[in-house]
Formats: C-alpha cells, sequence, structure tokens
C-alpha cells in the first residue's frame, strides 16, 4: 500500500496538518475568552470609552508593565476570533488600540438585559470543563453515572443543592440566559402569545421569562411553577405567583403551557412524562390550548457554518450532565408518544427555536 504522503500533494497534507492543529488548538480561544472575562477587559475597555491601548489596558486592569508583551498576545488571540477589534492608532508610535464589537458588548455588565457574562462563566467554569478529560474511560464504563458525577461524586444538581455559592453561579446564568433570549422571543415571536388568557412557567426559576411575558402582555395571568427550593428563594411578586410543584407530579391548568431550555435536561422518557403532564393542564386545540417550547431543534435555523457547528457542539457539550439537544424527527418522537398531535417549528433565534405544540 502507498505511504499516504504519496497518495496527496504536498498542499493537501499541509492543509490537513492546519486543520488538525486548528481543531486540537481550539480550547485556546475559550481559555482567552476566560481570562478576558476574569480580567474584566470587556468591562474596563467600555468604562474607558469604548478604546484602549495595551499599556493603558494593562494598566487599568493591574498588571505589571512586564506582562505587557503577554497581554498583546492574549488581545491578538482575542482580535484574530472577533471578540475585540483593533483599531487605527493615531499616536506616533503606531501603539494597537482594542475596541469592543457587537460580541463582546454581550459580556459588558452595563447592559443588564444583553448580558451574557454570567451564563458564559458558568459554560466556562472548571467544574464544567474538569468531567471531558475523561471521557474516554466514561464511554468505556458500563456504568450509567453522568461525566459530570463520575469526575466530581456528585450530579451538577446535587452540587447545586449542596453549595450555595454554586448554585448561585446557576441561578445567575439562568436568569442571564432569560434576560437576553426573552427580550427577542417578544419581539421576534409575538405572535405565539396571540389569544393566551392564562399561562404558566413550568420550571420557571425565579420568574425572570414569566416576568417578561406579564409585562409584554397585561392580559395574560401568569404563574410560575418550580420546585418547593426554587420557589423559596424566588422574589415576591404580586403579578407574578409562584406555586412550589413537581413537573412531572402536576402542573397547573392554564390556557398555554411555557418551557423554556427544560427538555434538553432529560431523556426521552422522562420528557414524554413531563409532556403528558402538559397535556393534561391544558385545553384543547380548539378551545386554545398549546405548549410552547423554548429549545434547540439541531439542524433548525440559519444554515451556516457557526450556527450548525455551534448546535452539535453545545449537544456533546450538555452530555455531561446528561443532557440532549433534538433533531426534529427526535422531537416528533415525543411529541407523538406523549399523545400531541401537531406541531410548528420557529427558527428565529439562532442556535435554538420556539415550538409551538397542540394536543
Amino acid at each position: 500500500m502507498a505511504p499516504t504522503q504519496a497518495k496527496h500533494s504536498s498542499q493537501d497534507l499541509l492543509q490537513a496538518q492546519v486543520d488538525l492543529w486548528h481543531h486540537a488548538l481550539g480550547f485556546v480561544k475559550s481559555m482567552a475568552l476566560k481570562c478576558a472575562m476574569e480580567m474584566q477587559i470587556p468591562n474596563t475597555i467600555q468604562h474607558h470609552g469604548g478604546a484602549m491601548t495595551p499599556s493603558e489596558l494593562a494598566t487599568a486592569i493591574g498588571l505589571h508593565q512586564s506582562k505587557l508583551p503577554r497581554l498583546r498576545r492574549l488581545m491578538r488571540v482575542l482580535t484574530v476570533s472577533g471578540i475585540f477589534v483593533v483599531h487605527e492608532s493615531a499616536s506616533a508610535d503606531k501603539e494597537a488600540v482594542y475596541g469592543l464589537t457587537p460580541t463582546t458588548c454581550l459580556l459588558v455588565s452595563d447592559e443588564v438585559k444583553s448580558n451574557l457574562f454570567p451564563i458564559l462563566s458558568l459554560m466556562l467554569d472548571s467544574t464544567v470543563i474538569t468531567p471531558f478529560f475523561g471521557m474516554k474511560s466514561w464511554f468505556h464504563d458500563e456504568d450509567s453515572t453522568s461525566l459530570f458525577k463520575k469526575i466530581h461524586g456528585l450530579t451538577f444538581w446535587e452540587m447545586a443543592d449542596q453549595d450555595e455559592t454554586y448554585n448561585q453561579l446557576i441561578n445567575n446564568a439562568m436568569v442571564s440566559d432569560s434576560n437576553f433570549l426573552m427580550d427577542i422571543i417578544l419581539r421576534e415571536c409575538s405572535d405565539v402569545f396571540t389569544g393566551i388568557s392564562s399561562l404558566v412557567d413550568v420550571a420557571g426559576g425565579l420568574g425572570g421569562a414569566a416576568r417578561a411575558i406579564a409585562n409584554a402582555f397585561p392580559q395574560i395571568k401568569c404563574t410560575v411553577l418550580d420546585l418547593p427550593h426554587v420557589v423559596a428563594d424566588a422574589p415576591t411578586d404580586d403579578h407574578v405567583p409562584f406555586i412550589a410543584g413537581d413537573m412531572f407530579e402536576y402542573i397547573p391548568p392554564a390556557n398555554a403551557l411555557f418551557l423554556k431550555w427544560i427538555f434538553h435536561d432529560w431523556g426521552d422518557e422522562d420528557c414524554v412524562k413531563i409532556l403528558k403532564k402538559c397535556k393534561e393542564a391544558i385545553p384543547s386545540r380548539d378551545a386554545g390550548g398549546k405548549v410552547i417550547i423554548v429549545d434547540m431543534v439541531v439542524g433548525s435555523g440559519p444554515n451556516d457554518i457557526v450556527t450548525r457547528e455551534t448546535q452539535v457542539f453545545f449537544d456533546l457539550f450538555i452530555m455531561y450532565l446528561e443532557g440532549i439537544e433534538r433533531e426534529e424527527f427526535e422531537w416528533k418522537k415525543i411529541f407523538m408518544e406523549a399523545g400531541f398531535s401537531e406541531y410548528k417549528i420557529i427558527s428565529v433565534l439562532g442556535v435554538r427555536s420556539v415550538i409551538e405544540l397542540y394536543p
């Protein structure tokens, strides 16, 4: 058999090497972003008028000037990958000037409704990253323990229950995602909420999504259902009441149910159980009953490489806690098994979609 080198041109081989290196070094982008977030670089640049030289940035974040060349190397990675931008310099020494991009603006704490800093902090936390180093042995392990539990000895949710700091990290992440996404959902998918008189946000956490819906549609009576320990920490709200309960046992009746980023935490069997409880809680389709799901439909949405890669990356990522992102045929299977008759996918949320599900 001819050696590999004899089958391909030198340029093909060199490009293949670049592809492999680029793939293997992908973690460098994540760690560079994590470092920049922890050093508060986006906020620092924002608070200094949106443009800073390396020297100014180093001084502002408290770095010794000996670290300046290394800071430039960090920022070069982050500018090449589109996190920051380099502006033309008007100074004689032509020192670079770093500025924010639309991407970085989502990490600036001043922009509360669109600030994704908390959820990125959770995704890049060491407790989440570390389990992936044990993926190979986990695949060979016949035990059904999650990747997270195999490494940490606790499930993701058990750790949150036992560690208040970690629980707060998770809560902040979910709130930031709701604040960001709900504003877009209510702008792009307002028709979904037309004609609804009552709505239960199932497993709605601290009620951010329900409050956003209630504010946008005052005629809808919104309620939040979640576990007792979650409801105990929920803010008092006269307009959005909270009900302590388990969605696997009972869901309060309403015209419509709202489930944002819930199903990807559960396997098919549990999803069918949840959906059957949903079906019991809503009226017929003729009477306006429906379930509104916000989740990922792998393969739906913009047909570009970044979106497609992000969907399958996130599917593998959420495997660490035994979660799953589904393609349309997988969604259809659990919908039909739960006794629903029809659904509609609205793909206007980037990597995620809104699904209207009818009994």
